[in-house]
């Protein structure tokens, strides 16, 4: 009888599985580097600014919604320009030398370059605005950020942390006036968060579909 194959040919296949193999090993590790968030969880992420929200929230009580000004309204937060930090600051600490980034772009005009603290990648498709209209608060995600004289990532915000989430967001729902109060507690946040569920119309049989998340 011929022989179909070559001696050789064993050797071949074994050879294209392990390049396989090793390759697709290589997109993994790909995959997570360019998604992974640059910073760890409680890691203070650097700015040009030393900026504090300890201060800003917690001593001075300023509002979330004074400098992330469209939080209510879209997908994105935003980023407060400088004339929103010279409100204070054309009167206030002028002279101080961890300002001095913030005089030179107000004079300048050229933006200050902030670093992101809490990062998605791009094929992950989050909008604050909905969050914030069926009760989630900012402590949530956040964290206690009246509390950080630097600003870090609270939570992983990983696939799985959001998930949980998702499958039962009770436990993590407040009325809506309470969205943005950093110190807001509740005794049974199980019960109320069923309740508000309810009333915001919340149906969690389509808050894990992966069009959700991912479009």
């Amino acid at each position: 009888m011929a022989q179909i194959f070559s001696p050789r040919a064993g050797l071949y296949a074994w050879l294209v599985l392990a390049t396989l193999g090793v390759a697709a090993i290589v997109a993994v590790l790909a995959w997570r580097g360019l998604t992974a968030a640059p910073f760890a969880v409680d890691e203070p992420v650097p700015q040009p600014v030393p900026f504090s929200h300890r201060h800003h929230v917690g001593d001075d009580g300023i509002d979330c919604r004074y400098c992330h000004a469209s939080v209510e309204t879209e997908a994105f937060a935003g980023i407060p320009p400088v004339s929103t930090c010279m409100t204070c600051h054309s009167q206030l600490f002028t002279d101080q030398p961890l300002l001095a980034p913030v005089v030179a772009s107000w004079e300048s005009g050229e933006p200050l370059r902030w670093q992101r603290v809490n990062m998605l990648p791009d094929f992950v498709f989050f909008n604050h605005s909905i969050h914030v209209a069926k009760g989630v608060g900012c402590v949530t995600c956040h964290g206690r950020v009246d509390r950080m004289p630097l600003t870090w990532r609270a939570h992983s915000l990983s696939m799985a942390w959001c998930l949980d989430c998702h499958r039962n967001p009770a436990p993590n729902l407040r009325p809506r006036e309470a969205v943005f109060d950093m110190a807001w507690t509740n005794e049974d946040p199980q019960r109320l968060g069923t309740r508000l569920m309810h009333e915001y119309r919340i149906d969690t049989s389509t808050l894990t579909e992966c069009s959700t998340c991912h479009r």
